[in-house]
């Protein structure tokens, strides 16, 4: 399933300077999610993430590829700072 999200989002995220960090399935107490985690070489900031979600969610609703899931998340990479000794 990553690697047709991955291929499905490509180009649509493309012109929002994204990409698909990762895709995975998560459960906690009984609700299971599909996690689309984005990621950039720029900051990813929540007007970025809204414009993002407007694009992905009607791309996975049209191919059902979250017909077995409760929740769609769609979130940023978390850059760490690089601790230098």
């Amino acid at each position: 399933m990553k690697e047709k999200i991955e291929q499905l989002l490509k180009e649509p995220l493309k012109e929002l300077d994204m990409f698909v960090g990762d895709v995975y399935y998560t459960e906690e107490e009984g609700i299971r999610s599909l996690n689309i985690e984005l990621d950039s070489d720029t900051v990813i900031d929540v007007e970025r993430i809204t414009k993002a979600t407007k694009v992905i969610n009607p791309l996975i609703d049209e191919k059902h590829y979250a017909d077995d899931v409760d929740v769609l998340d769609i979130h940023s990479k978390e850059k760490g700072e690089e601790k230098s000794e």
